[in-house]
Formats: structure tokens, C-alpha cells, sequence
């Protein structure tokens, strides 16, 4: 346990000030109307959003999970994580502007556009019920689980205290504020957080036992965790770390801030920006911090932490007091933490303060939409004034908040519920991706793909059926597991698609028009149409899925430029960090003008 002192208590009370003051501020306007309370009233400028969907994916479980996942795996274990960007840049240049055209208040909202008749209701209820219940407090648990932990670590305080202290300031400035609260006190939160991050990561560094960043990459316990790139030797770490990210994960796993085809509070982001463009420019800054730049602060107390606490035992002999079932690699990051200074040592507590509840604010409101728009209002209660459903968000948020607080009491590590979760949405993704660009799916392709993909899932991970298959002596490796529930959920989602009745061409007319997807997936509609005099192609807008796939894949590339570049500087390897900054320009050039291109581009 640390000894705080004034200065830091006095800048922690501080930050907690603000940001109740910016909750209380803004709560008469967020209270006036369920889309002021959930989207701001659609008005938010892109780089705002921009810097919220940073703040919100910046949780106290992030730093834990980053250096569970180097302490274990290497740096090159990120991949896990790291290949998700594939999907963030394909929201960025194909649906950030085909959600705001959309004009949805919840993702959700969207099944009853796409789709029509009892299955999309059912959908839409039941996802407002998994999502925004289930699957939330599920993610949000993981965030308070490292909080506690942190808790634990450097304040000596029991789960329980850890959990009161830091829902009920963060529960309450929710509940008053709304999504505009949330968006405004995430400029905060981000800004303290990276603070906090730099300098911890910059201290640590320079601690006498780690000696220094040179010795600290020569050091025999971090030497054989640099590697960017996984092993290609080892085929088992190259499979699992890289090959199965890479190929399979990004387009058919659905997970909180990584959806394919955008979703959750991302989407929800891209639906308050004032138009298209901002949507866009939202999402594309968002991926630029989140993967180039935010990591490496975090690597590097990770790989630090292994010079000072080698294992597990090294940190239950240094944190006693520590519960056996809280004990975790993850838990490393805290113990780094404890060795900071009197005031930076405030400033970083303040940071974990900042990425808490900004996490969790954001699953807060994001939950209680879905729990009023998507079922409270059409299931409960359809004449439901704008100051009742205001009152049920309110109502919704605290539930969250408690549910999740509980859950977060049992539970042991933050990569492990990650790893539960990714399963749990194996094979979906492929559906969201195309839903917009193929008429013939439906809404029973989403039911049987939600519900095939949990119950493979479960009986993989949670019966001996798992372990007779993927076991140590099962009949496949353990890395086949997670293509194992992508092929079993798409072969029978793709089956039900053509087994089952097509959406009626009024739907299937309605949402063309509305959103302009444009491509060969919808020309057997639009021929239709046209034979029946009804022209659903506004020849303004154009197809330029092509070119944005291409600015997707460029993206990507300038981007893990970025990102490597900045490693091999860390790393002291300055000539790869040139070579990779060139082509980071390179890349740039071409992005911008495929950027221009993607507009103009027409059918």
C-alpha cells in the first residue's frame, strides 16, 4: 500500500470535483428529451467525439489486460487486440456514414430499418436485453475488476470499498449528465489519463532495479518479449497470435468498441455527429489514437515490471494482503504503480480515476439507451413521455452500475473475460458486415447466428466437450477452438438464410432508399423496382465501397507504420523507425487521395 499525500489526495479530489460539476452542469438540457439525453441532440463535432470514443476504450482494465497479455505472450500478443484495427478502418471509410444516414438513436434501432414483421421486433428486443444488459455488464465487470486490483494494490482498500468509492461518484454524474456529460468529461478524462500513462511509463523506467530503458531491454527476463511479430518458427505462437487475428478474428468476432461494420458505443458516437463527415472524422482519429500512439506507454511499464516482479509469486510475497483469487500478471502494472513519486503518484491515480469512469460512464448511458429505446418504449410502454424515458435511463443506469459491481466481486482476471467474451461473439461478425450490402439476408440470419454462436461457445468453453476436442491431449490444437464456433455459426446462419422467407420488398425498398448501400448485393432489388417505376438510386451518392476498401487497407498500413515505428524507436532500432515513417508518408499521401476519391466516385 502507497502513502498518499496531500498534493495527491488534493489533485484527486479535484478531478472528482470537475467532473461531478460538468454532470450537474449539463443535466437540466440532458434532461429534456431522450435524444438529448442519449445523443446530444445530434450536434457533436467529430473531433470531440473523436477524443470520447479514446477516452471511453482507455479503462482501468486496458493496462491490466496490455500487460497480463506482454507478461505473457510478449509485446507480439497484442495482435490479439491489435487486429481489430482492420475493422475500425472498414467503419471508418464504408459505415461511419451509411449509420448517420441511417438516423437511428441506437444501433439496435437499426433492425427494425433492415428488417421487418415479428423477427425483427423479437431482435431488436432481445439484443436490447443481451447487449445492453447482459454483454454490458459483462465488459463493465472487467473494468471494476481492475479497479479493485488497483484498489488493492496501492490503497490497501477491500473489493468492496474499491467498488463503493468509485461507482457511486461515476453512477451519479451518468445518471444526471447523459451522453453529453459523458462526451464532455471524456476531453478531460483522456487528457489526465495519457498524462498519467506518460509519466508513469517514463519514471518507472528510470527506477534504480530496472536501470534505465537500455538496460531494461537487455535484461534476461524482457529480451525474448520485444519481438513485434510473433515467432515464425514457432507455428502454435504464429497461428494463434497473428495468423488467427489477422484472418479470422477481425471480420467474425463482435466485441465491445470492435464490432465489424460499427456498432455499440461506437455507433453511437457516429449517429451524434452533426453530419457524415464528422462521423467519419471521428472514427478515423479515434483509430489513429487508439492503435498508433496510446499503447506503448503501457508496454513499456509492462516489460519494466518483469525486471521488478519476474512472476506471480514475486508480487504475492511483495502484496500479501492480496486475495489468492485476485492474483494475476495483470496485477503487475499496480504493483509498478505503488513506486511512484508524491505527486505523479496523485496524477497517475487520477489518470486510472479518469479511464474508470470514462468506461464506464460511456457503458452506462450506451446500456440504459438500449434498455429504454430498444425495449422500454416498444415493449413496456410505447406512449411513454420524453420525461419518463429520461427517468428510466436514469433509473436503468443505477441497476447497471450495481449488477456489474457484483459480478466484478467474483471474478478473477481481466484476459480471461476478454477471452469469454471474444468467443461469445465468434461468427456474427461476417452478418454485420454484409447485412448492409446483401438483400437476401434476414433477420433469422442474426437470431440463429446469436444463438448458435453462444451455445457452441458454452459448450466449448465450459463442458468436457471442449476438452475432448481442444484439450491438451484433444483431437485438435487449442488454437482451432475459435474457427471451430466462426465455421459452426456461419455454415448454419448462412443455411437459415436461405431456408427461411426473404424480407418483404417494401422493407427491402425503404432501407435502400434511406441508406444508398449501392453494389451488386442489392441490384436484383433495385432492377425490381425499376421495373415497377420506382427509382430507388439517387444518382448523387455513387458506390464507393471499393475505394473505401482500398483507403481501409492503406489506412491500416500507415497506421501499423505509426505504430512500429514508434516501437523501434523505444527499441532503439532508429533505422527500421525511418524506413517505417517513410512509408507511413507514403501511405498518408495515398490515403488522402483516395479520401477525395471515396466522395466523388459514382455507380
Amino acid at each position: 500500500m502507497v502513502h498518499l499525500s496531500t498534493l495527491d489526495i488534493s489533485l484527486i479530489l479535484i478531478f472528482f470535483a470537475i467532473t461531478l460539476f460538468i454532470g450537474i452542469y449539463v443535466s437540466k438540457q440532458s434532461g429534456k428529451s431522450a435524444s438529448e439525453y442519449f445523443l446530444s441532440g445530434r450536434n457533436m463535432p467529430w473531433w470531440l467525439l473523436g477524443v470520447s470514443m479514446v477516452a471511453t476504450t482507455f479503462s482501468t482494465d486496458t493496462p491490466n489486460l496490455v500487460t497480463d497479455i506482454v507478461r505473457t505472450n510478449g509485446v507480439s500478443g497484442n495482435w490479439v487486440w491489435w487486429a481489430f484495427l482492420l475493422t475500425g478502418l472498414l467503419t471508418v471509410f464504408v459505415y461511419a456514414k451509411l449509420w448517420r444516414k441511417s438516423e437511428v438513436t441506437t444501433d439496435i434501432e437499426f433492425y427494425e430499418l433492415r428488417y421487418g414483421g415479428k423477427p425483427a421486433r423479437f431482435l431488436r428486443a432481445f439484443r436490447a436485453i443481451y447487449l445492453g444488459i447482459i454483454f454490458n455488464i459483462l465488459a463493465m465487470s472487467a473494468v471494476t475488476l481492475a479497479a479493485i486490483k488497483i484498489g488493492a494494490i496501492m490503497l490497501g482498500l477491500q473489493p468492496w470499498e474499491t467498488v463503493i468509492y468509485a461507482g457511486t461518484i461515476t453512477v451519479i454524474f451518468s445518471a444526471l449528465g447523459g451522453f453529453k456529460g459523458v462526451v464532455y468529461t471524456d476531453f478531460i478524462l483522456f487528457f489526465t489519463a495519457m498524462a498519467g500513462a506518460l509519466g508513469a511509463a517514463y519514471y518507472l523506467v528510470g527506477l534504480p532495479e530496472v536501470g534505465g530503458l537500455e538496460a531494461m531491454l537487455k535484461h534476461e527476463n524482457v529480451v525474448d518479449k520485444l519481438n513485434i511479430l510473433p515467432d515464425f518458427s514457432n507455428t502454435e505462437a504464429l497461428i494463434t497470435l497473428l495468423i488467427i487475428p489477422l484472418a479470422v478474428q477481425w471480420w467474425s468476432s463482435w466485441y465491445p468498441g470492435a464490432e465489424p461494420g460499427g456498432g455499440g458505443y461506437i455507433a453511437q458516437r457516429m449517429l451524434a455527429a452533426k453530419n457524415e463527415n464528422h462521423a467519419i472524422g471521428a472514427t478515423f482519429f479515434f483509430n489513429i489514437m487508439h492503435y498508433a500512439l496510446r499503447p506503448w506507454p503501457w508496454i513499456i511499464v509492462a516489460l519494466a515490471s518483469l525486471v521488478v516482479f519476474p512472476d506471480i509469486a514475486s508480487i504475492h510475497e511483495a502484496f500479501p494482503l492480496v486475495a489468492e483469487d485476485k492474483l494475476g500478471h495483470d496485477l503487475a502494472y499496480s504493483a509498478m504503480l505503488t513506486k511512484l513519486p508524491s505527486g505523479l503518484l496523485g496524477l497517475v491515480l487520477a489518470s486510472l480515476v479518469a479511464a474508470y469512469m470514462s468506461t464506464i460512464s460511456t457503458h452506462l448511458n450506451w446500456g440504459a439507451s438500449y434498455i429504454v429505446n430498444d425495449y422500454y418504449k416498444q415493449q413496456i410502454n410505447p406512449e411513454a413521455s420524453e420525461k419518463q424515458l429520461v427517468a428510466v435511463g436514469r433509473i436503468a443506469t443505477i441497476v447497471l452500475m450495481v449488477c456489474s459491481a457484483l459480478l466484478a466481486l467474483v471474478l478473477t482476471n481481466a484476459l480471461q473475460l476478454f477471452d469469454i467474451i471474444l468467443m461469445f461473439g465468434a461468427g456474427t461478425g461476417l452478418i454485420f458486415i454484409l447485412r448492409w450490402f446483401w438483400w437476401r439476408i434476414n433477420a433469422w440470419s442474426e437470431i440463429s447466428a446469436m444463438f448458435v454462436s453462444g451455445i457452441v461457445s458454452i459448450l466449448l468453453n465450459f463442458t468436457e466437450l471442449g476438452t475432448y476436442f481442444f484439450g491438451t491431449e484433444g483431437l485438435f490444437p487449442a488454437w482451432a477452438k475459435f474457427p471451430t464456433v466462426v465455421l459452426v455459426t456461419t455454415i448454419v446462419w448462412v443455411a437459415v438464410t436461405f431456408l427461411t422467407q426473404a424480407e418483404s420488398k417494401t422493407v427491402l425498398q425503404k432501407f435502400y432508399k434511406k441508406i444508398q448501400p449501392g453494389g451488386p448485393g442489392w441490384q436484383k432489388i433495385v432492377t425490381e423496382a425499376r421495373n415497377e417505376n420506382i427509382e430507388l438510386v439517387d444518382t448523387k451518392e455513387g458506390w464507393s465501397v471499393p475505394s473505401g476498401i482500398l483507403a481501409m487497407l492503406v489506412g491500416c498500413a500507415l497506421i501499423y507504420s505509426v505504430m512500429f515505428a514508434t516501437g523501434y524507436v523505444i527499441y532503439g532500432e532508429y533505422t527500421n523507425a525511418l524506413l517505417l515513417i517513410g512509408a507511413a508518408i507514403i501511405f498518408g499521401i495515398i490515403l488522402i487521395k483516395l479520401w477525395k476519391k471515396i466522395k466523388v466516385t459514382i455507380l
